[in-house]
């Protein structure tokens, strides 16, 4: 009989280990916001695989719509014989996506692979080659979405060289001192002396940084963002992989700071686990690319597709974006709670709807990353039943991704758990 040792064992011998787990712990079946591994033990899930299964594990609908597809068929490749359940998920992403644009998409099978479309899409509408991220943003692992991150260690160490024409401005970030004028000014300063903006083809955002380490992007600097892009004749991509499908309290974040981005990046919560990404973004750019020039073997798997179909019908019915700003807003209370215990080492507490973070410092001093503390407290959740990730531009943030299909009951109880972590050691 396998068990989490033995698992591991077996693994460490076969898998690089550049593929690597948190947790040394075997998943043998979940089922909402908990978990079982093969040695019977139950955790409360805070990660919900980053973020992938915003409506819970086995959801029945997203269950039932799979079952029934693969009943069906599993492939036929949607740039072959395509099929009414990638039609009908294009139809309604096109409907949802921010702002009054008609629209276009494409499917692919990864976040990364949505990145490095947006960028081909933007390249072949403007006929220009430069792109813009920022620090401390994460946009994937393939070579041109590895360019675009905006941190080295660990995604980038050993990987180069890396594609040319990617520049990186500063992210907006008050709590290290970075405001929306220096970020404002950066972008500007990075027009004279790095790219002219006739070169630039497009500038991409996270709205709420992810690896990052959960800094939301101030409205008032996304405003500004898309009018610059507008009149230099820029294309702005939103990269909402982490934040869309109501993770944020609206479907997609960029509906926060009343903007319509030209091109925005969609996967993990697209389909409750199943494998599938997209681009959805204005039909005259994203016509510009020739036929044949987008698509790939598993883009738009009808397994996938017929999942995501199944994800939008529950976070409607089920009013997730309500429950993700209802979950934001008892882990601020109880994690706010925890600070005034802990003024010392926890720092500032930020929540975008149900994407909650809590920043570990030495002193109290945000200037000063606790990451010792942040991966002790990692070290010890499986110890006691939770299952939490770490992020941040030092590795000093804890993210908080619990399904928005959570109870109460279950946060209080993960939260307890937190606390008798921080209890063991401090």
């Amino acid at each position: 009989m396998s068990t989490n040792q033995s698992l591991q064992t077996r693994k460490d011998k076969v898998i690089a280990r550049g593929q690597g787990n948190v947790y040394p712990v075997y998943i043998e079946r979940a089922d909402n916001a908990e978990v079982w591994d093969v040695d019977g033990n139950r955790y409360i899930d805070f990660a919900t695989g980053i973020a992938v299964c915003n409506t819970g594990h086995n959801h029945p609908k997203v269950t039932q719509a799979v079952k029934a597809q693969l009943d069906d068929f599993s492939h036929t490749c949607l740039m072959i014989n395509p099929y009414e359940e990638a039609v009908e998920l294009a139809e309604k992403l096109t409907t949802l996506a921010p702002g009054a644009s008609e629209k276009k998409a494409i499917f692919v099978t990864t976040g990364a692979e949505a990145v490095e479309n947006c960028i081909k899409i933007a390249r072949a509408y403007t006929g220009r080659r430069g792109i813009i991220a920022f620090n401390g943003g994460f946009h994937g692992r393939t070579n041109m979405a590895l360019a675009l991150t905006g941190k080295v260690a660990p995604y980038k160490v050993g990987f180069g060289p890396f594609p040319s024409d990617v520049y990186h401005a500063p992210f907006p970030n008050e709590a290290h001192n970075v405001s929306v004028e220096d970020a404002m000014h950066g972008l500007e300063t990075l027009f004279k002396v790095d790219i002219a903006p006739q070169d630039v083809a497009a500038i991409i955002i996270e709205p709420v940084q992810g690896e990052g380490g959960f800094y939301p992007a101030p409205a008032p600097f996304m405003r500004w963002l898309r009018q610059r892009c507008d009149a230099l004749g820029i294309v702005l991509i939103c990269d909402e992989i982490q934040t869309g499908f109501a993770r944020t309290g609206t479907l997609f974040c960029s509906e926060q700071s009343a903007i319509e981005p030209d091109l925005i990046t969609m996967a993990k919560g697209i389909a409750g686990g199943f494998p599938i990404a997209a681009v959805v973004g204005k039909k005259a750019i994203m016509d510009a690319p020739l036929p044949g020039g987008l698509g790939g073997t598993y883009g738009g798997s009808p397994v996938g597709c017929a999942a995501a179909l199944a994800v939008l019908e529950v976070i409607e019915q089920e009013q997730l974006c309500l429950s993700a700003r209802r979950i934001g807003a008892i882990f601020t209370e109880s994690l706010t709670r925890l600070q005034q215990r802990y003024p010392e080492v926890i720092g500032e507490i930020r929540s975008v709807g149900a994407m909650i973070a809590m920043e570990l410092v030495e002193d109290g001093q945000a200037n000063k990353p606790n990451t010792t503390l942040t991966q002790a407290i990692i070290g010890k959740a499986a110890q006691h039943g939770l299952i939490l990730l770490a992020c941040g531009y030092y590795g000093n943030v804890i993210r908080f991704l619990p399904a928005l299909t959570i109870s109460d009951a279950l946060i209080n109880e993960g939260l307890t758990k937190l606390e008798a972590i921080f209890s063991d050691l401090l």
